[in-house]
């Protein structure tokens, strides 16, 4: 039988350790809160008091029920409250000293059976132990911030820590309506581990000039459906606080150059730049403390019009290609009112393309999000061809083939001699240089990445991706069409991945690797990212989805670019995809489909 917790104690009520409370104190448990001063209490009271009647007020919460859970608080300065506790979390700052000599503290005026856990979320659960004369009773216990709404709890057991206190805690989760993933001490543990590393490279794309920051927070939201974009999520979390967990994992974890921290993190924690909570981070806001972004020197200037900046217009667009990519970005622009030349290799393929454009609409008939006159408009709007040269007046080519370099190269030559000019030409591709395009033409100017998402009449995202020979009037004319198709569109250089699987493959890469060294599983890892970090999927169910080739020669492209070591394909990547399971396609990736 699992131990029965009727008191447990938390040390530190800043905004995780306040959270924390709440959750005991909802389900009905005792708690005993401390604080190291008058002042500091009165805070940490004071956020508990601001949560629940925000949950009171939002209908979460009965009044009375809101009564009874305070009740159950009790607030205290200093440790020695704690003397009767079953359980102890500390949710003090992410300093090892610090977190020790609580510990040792705790060790004396706790009762012999006391379990004493830490909420941190980068430190050695271990070193912190080894400051007690119990190391086999002190045990992780990682919540989510806010503790009250993430169902995810990391349980962290070291190489002593007692299995029955391990299935203690485990029950305890439970009862708290938690989700909890058990794993060994390592530096991040599963969710930090995967978002830090990710969370640098977003700032090291930014302080390269890459991308604005306004662009690589709508790409990764836009793109992959996060709930916030890196940056954003940097100010939320505090810059000072993920400095010093990278730093922390870098120097546990191998020293994985993906955990050095981007120098622009130090100097923005040196020059008091901590984010929300000093209202100024990446973003400025309206005060310290305040959610709400206001504009600041950085933030972009929206021209009148594309055309005020050199934009072209345009009437009739070109699309080479017959797969899924290729339909999606034809229903997309003669929905809008384009006229659309479809031109695929064959009449075979013209016809199937065409059948699947007439599928498409029916189904957006069907459910309501165009009528019959809106689908039979867009349909007499395209022309069917299998011939490039009916492409001789259109304004825009959009190429949607296969990922072949050498295929594109060889239609970006074809394009050239055809297409009038002035025309742009705009490849769809999601990891090739576009200059490679561009420089087989004799028009690079003219040239630009359009990298749409799939499926593509549903994803907001496109990648405007320009090379060091693209013209701004090009990037002006790109923009001005992602508008008139109702996209969102982010500007970025012609580099590996662009922003957004820049991102994405690199984490996903981390996760395999993160498998293959037998650390966690994947339904725990995918849990640790869906529940812990809002992701809509986790990362072996999005492989699985994309195509683990797909992903494999994204991951693979991206290294060869920057050569960076951590951008090594993980090898258990390659050994599925050598095996032939490729994810959802083949019925077998990480996981088996064959009896879903």
């Amino acid at each position: 039988m699992a131990r029965e917790f009727t008191s447990v104690g938390v040390v530190g009520l800043g905004t995780m350790g306040a959270g924390i409370v709440e959750v005991f104190a909802r389900n009905g448990i005792d708690v005993v809160a401390v604080e190291i001063s008058a002042p500091a209490l009165e805070r940490g009271q004071a956020t508990l008091t601001r949560s629940t009647d925000r949950a009171v007020a939002k209908g979460k919460l009965d009044p009375a029920d809101r009564d009874a859970l305070l009740d159950r608080v009790t607030f205290a300065v200093g440790l020695d409250a704690l003397h009767a506790v079953d359980l102890v979390i500390e949710a003090v700052p992410e300093h090892l000293d610090l977190k020790q000599r609580i510990f040792a503290e705790l060790d004396r005026v706790c009762k012999p059976d006391a379990i004493l856990a830490t909420n941190t979320s980068s430190l050695s659960v271990t070193e912190i132990s080894v400051a007690t004369s119990r190391p086999n009773q002190v045990i992780g216990i990682h919540f989510f911030n806010p503790a009250p709404v993430m169902k995810l709890v990391e349980v962290i057991r070291t190489v002593v820590t007692s299995a029955d206190v391990v299935a203690d805690v485990e029950a305890l989760c439970a009862r708290l309506g938690k989700v909890d993933v058990t794993i060994n001490d390592r530096a991040g543990f599963i969710a930090n581990a995967l978002l830090f590393g990710y969370l640098n490279h977003a700032v090291a794309l930014f302080e390269s000039n890459y991308a604005s920051r306004e662009d690589i927070d709508a790409a990764m939201k836009l793109g992959c459906g996060l709930p916030m974009g890196p940056l954003a999520l940097m100010d939320l979390i505090g810059v000072d606080t993920a400095y010093e967990i990278l730093d922390t994992m870098y120097r546990r974890g191998g020293r994985d150059r993906r955990h050095a921290p981007v120098p622009l993190i130090k100097q923005m924690v040196t020059a008091g730049l901590l984010g929300r909570k000093s209202g100024r981070g990446f973003y400025t806001y309206e005060r310290p403390g305040s959610p709400v972004v206001v504009p600041d020197e950085a933030t972009p200037v929206a021209p009148a019009d594309a055309f005020s900046e050199g934009g072209r217009a345009i009437a009739k667009v070109g699309v080479v290609g017959s797969g899924t990519m290729a339909t999606g970005i034809i229903e997309v622009f003669a929905r809008a009112g384009y006229e659309v030349v479809s031109v695929t290799r064959g009449a075979e393929k013209s016809a199937s393309i065409c059948e699947a454009v007439k599928t498409s609409l029916n189904k957006g008939v069907v459910r309501g999000k165009l009528s019959e006159e809106e689908r039979d408009g867009a349909l007499g709007r395209i022309t069917w061809s299998a011939t490039l040269d009916h492409l001789a007046d259109v304004d825009l080519v959009v190429e949607a083939v296969v990922e072949e370099l050498s295929v594109k190269k060889a239609l970006f030559a074809s394009l050239d001699e055809i297409c009038k000019p002035g025309v742009v030409l705009a490849t769809t591709t999601s990891s090739l240089p576009v200059i490679e395009m561009a420089m087989a033409t004799q028009r690079p100017a003219d040239v630009v990445g359009l990298h749409f998402f799939n499926p593509a009449p549903v994803m907001q995202l496109v990648e405007v991706v320009r090379t060091i020979r693209t013209a701004p009037e090009t990037v002006a004319t790109a923009r001005a069409v992602c508008a008139a198709l109702g996209k969102s569109s982010v500007v970025c250089g012609d580099r590996s991945g662009f922003v957004v699987n820049a991102l994405l493959f690199p984490y996903l890469n981390d996760a395999v690797k993160m498998l293959e060294a037998s650390y966690s599983t994947t339904d725990d890892i995918d849990h640790a990212m869906k529940l812990g970090c809002g992701y809509p999927m986790g990362p072996f169910e999005l492989l699985d989805v994309v195509g683990l080739d797909v992903a494999l020669a994204i991951q693979r492209e991206l290294y060869l670019e920057l050569r960076e070591p951590g951008f090594a394909p993980a090898p258990l990547l390659e050994h599925l995809v050598t095996a032939g399971y490729l994810g959802r396609k083949t019925g077998r990736g990480f996981r088996d489909h064959t009896h879903r």
